[in-house]
């Protein structure tokens, strides 16, 4: 699961590249929306082939839910953000999901309740995030910084569903339906609210392909397998890696700056990851049945 986990934080970072190059040939929630057809597209076909039955009836509520927090209100809120605040500070807001996330699982999910080492982990992995990402006197407005903050508790609720609710359904049929679902609110706020003047071209194509295909076709399915299989809070802080390589990718491919205080803020992130993560010795894991001291 680790190396999985490893390989969709690859994708995601270096989506943020693609995403850039992206929104200089579409409108930004217009090439959101688009990404997302084409994943769903791809899923679709994967559920046809594989004759899977239509979902359950008391799961579809839980997919609509989940498209509307997860693909359509999550993606609005960071375009939305990023046109008034800077996006490394846009990047932390929305990767401290995992702490929202954690805390939720530690009230709602039996058996992960937080405790002192996964939540010191959790903390000491956003405080690397925040130097990683250079983040000062980032200006902009508080009401964007809370727009910013809300894509994460979306993205956390949504996350808490799938955990709760949907542990046994089909994975390719969630993730295929609720981006479908999301794609529809994304579609409908790019067409009322955005100016359309995409400059259609071979580069602009392959960017979709990447960005439907790989970062959400399968970078989704990914996730939403992991998640379901491991303890929200070691699922979720290995997230913090994506703006990680978000920072990397753009320094490689956009010949971004790369500072100091992104190798410092990469170890203190790897470090909270380790902390989260590091099994605890065999007396400690007796001591702690009946939960995480």
């Amino acid at each position: 699961m680790q190396v999985l986990g490893f390989l969709l934080c690859v994708i995601w970072g270096f989506n943020f590249v693609v995403m850039k190059w992206g929104n200089g040939a579409f409108a930004p929630v217009e090439f959101a929306s688009l990404r997302f057809l084409v994943g769903t597209a791809v899923l679709l076909v994967i559920l046809l082939w594989r004759r899977t039955p239509l979902p359950r009836r008391g799961d579809i509520k839980w997919f609509v839910l989940c498209g509307l927090l997860q693909t359509t209100y999550f993606n609005i809120a960071i375009q939305i953000s990023l046109n008034h605040i800077s996006a490394g500070l846009t990047s932390v807001l929305t990767y401290s999901m995992p702490l929202f996330l954690s805390l939720m699982a530690h009230f709602w999910i039996p058996g992960e309740r937080l405790g002192l080492r996964r939540g010191s982990g959790i903390v000491i992995g956003l405080c690397g995030l925040f130097l990683a990402m250079g983040i000062g006197g980032s200006g902009g407005s508080i009401w964007a910084v809370l727009l910013g903050l809300s894509s994460a508790v979306a993205w956390a609720l949504s996350n808490l569903i799938i955990k709760n609710k949907l542990a046994n359904c089909d994975k390719t049929q969630f993730t295929a339906w609720q981006m479908g679902i999301g794609t529809l609110g994304l579609g409908a706020y790019s067409a009322l609210l955005e100016p359309h003047h995409p400059h259609w071209s071979g580069a602009s194509i392959l960017y979709l392909l990447f960005a439907g295909i790989v970062a959400s076709a399968l970078a989704f399915l990914l996730w939403t397998n992991i998640l379901a299989r491991t303890e929200a809070s070691k699922a979720s802080v290995m997230l913090l890696l994506v703006p990680i390589f978000g920072v990397l990718s753009g320094w490689v491919f956009l010949h971004e700056q790369l500072h100091v205080n992104t190798l410092a803020g990469i170890l203190l992130v790897l470090a909270g990851i380790f902390i989260v993560n590091r099994p605890l010795p065999f007396a400690r894991r007796i001591a702690a049945a009946g939960g995480e001291k």
